[in-house]
């Protein structure tokens, strides 16, 4: 047997169970996590069997699921390599385009920012770390909420106050979802006095080893200033994000050397 292969179709359906257990309150059967790994179903039970026997899936009579401390582990890394490996990546991006760059996530209805780099040219002096703001008019808010389905949306913005965004922010949930769409067409979001008259922003999602988002990416500053350069630092943006995301999955040297 090659230990290398059959190492390669374990993560990829460690990984298969892991989103399964989120989205799916019950056991996931053989069958099942087959078809969302894309893999051939005796692959899978073998796989399966092996996790199982490792103490990293458990197994009811609805089907298997990722163990309880395994996912808590998974959880707990991301989020400090959140931390860790972000601040790295806003740093770099902050240097090579010197506009202040923000890490943030999803917290109720709002926004909170975890992570950041402002450079010293930007003028900019209190710190926004730990600092919430509501979800349907932040920088980070359409990006964080990238993968979310319409019905999620609207639960998260049902006890938003839309009054009290800037003078371009959306005034309901469904405007809120338009302006989403276009932005996932796009790569990344483009947020223009939605927060406050005169500022804009861009932003990208970042994605775990599940593919789901958890955290935004975003650039900041006068409309004056990142106006004109909206495109480049979007795609900018969206390419720093896809690094970040390469090290939560544990791809760091390689995409970072690249």
């Amino acid at each position: 047997m090659n230990a290398r292969t059959s190492m390669g179709r374990g993560m990829e359906v460690l990984g298969a169970l892991g989103r399964a257990t989120r989205t799916l309150p019950r056991g996931m059967s053989v069958t099942e996590i087959a078809e969302i790994a894309g893999r051939d179903r005796s692959q899978v039970s073998r796989s399966l069997g092996a996790l199982s026997d490792s103490g990293f899936a458990e197994r009811d009579a609805l089907g298997y699921r990722l163990a309880p401390e395994v996912a808590a582990t998974a959880q707990a890394l991301t989020a400090h390599r959140l931390r860790t490996d972000g601040v790295s990546v806003l740093e770099a991006l902050s240097e090579a385009v010197g506009t202040p760059c923000f890490l943030g996530q999803l917290a109720g209805d709002s926004t909170v920012t975890i992570a950041e780099s402002v450079p010293a040219s930007s003028g900019l002096v209190a710190s926004w770390i730990g600092r919430a703001y509501p979800a349907f008019c932040s920088d980070a808010g359409q990006a964080v909420l990238w993968d979310a389905d319409d019905a999620e949306i609207r639960a998260v913005l049902a006890a938003s106050d839309f009054t009290t965004g800037g003078p371009r922010a959306v005034r309901d949930a469904d405007e809120f979802i338009a302006r989403l769409n276009v932005a996932r067409d796009r790569g990344y979001s483009i947020v223009i006095e939605e927060a406050e008259p005169g500022l804009a922003s861009v932003a990208a999602p970042v994605f775990d080893a599940r593919g789901e988002t958890v955290a935004a990416l975003q650039l900041v500053g006068p409309v004056r200033e990142l106006g004109p350069r909206i495109p480049e630092l979007g795609e900018r943006c969206r390419a720093s994000a896809g690094v970040l995301g390469a090290a939560l999955r544990g791809e760091r040297g390689e995409v970072l050397g690249s």
